[in-house]
């Protein structure tokens, strides 16, 4: 039986490259990153997990994996998503994460498929600019855009 990764070139071929020095195989780092990613485990949970199932794997093992794997991808899951519409809307709300209220900041298209969100600490016009900067950059210009924002935001966003 194949590999769900080799249906997959271009993310194997960027995964060989971050993990050419890592000893364990490439489908149990995955799995790993997978259940910590998906699933509101532990990394000692999911170090007991993979011993449950004969994989004696550490957690910090586990973090490194994921921080070397989660950013290709990252970078490889938004390469092959589908392109959004010339039509945005974008707001800006708050949301109360982890027991602190954060403000996000979200673009979606004309079909409801979210463009890019930034959560921000601080509700300020850095934070909506580099929001902006971001979404267009990995995108384009949208042809039109509704922006329902609060008023120190708007002054910044019609500069």
């Amino acid at each position: 039986m194949k590999s769900a990764l080799s249906k997959t070139p271009g993310m194997n071929a960027a995964l060989q490259k971050v993990i050419k020095r890592l000893h364990y195989p490439l489908e149990i780092m995955l799995t790993c990153v997978r259940w910590y990613v998906a699933y509101p485990l532990s990394l000692r949970h999911i170090e007991e997990l993979m011993a449950e199932r004969g994989v004696p794997v550490d957690h910090a093992t586990i973090h490194r994996w994921s921080l070397k794997i989660l950013p290709v991808l990252s970078s490889v899951f938004r390469a092959r998503k589908r392109s959004v519409g010339g039509s945005w809307r974008m707001d800006e709300t708050y949301t109360l994460v982890s027991g602190q209220w954060k403000y996000l900041y979200r673009a979606v298209d004309a079909d409801g498929q979210t463009i890019d969100f930034l959560l921000s600490a601080k509700r300020d016009a850095t934070a909506a600019r580099r929001f902006l900067e971001r979404a267009i950059g990995l995108h384009h210009v949208p042809k039109r855009s509704v922006l329902m924002v609060a008023l120190p935001t708007r002054q910044l966003l019609w500069l």
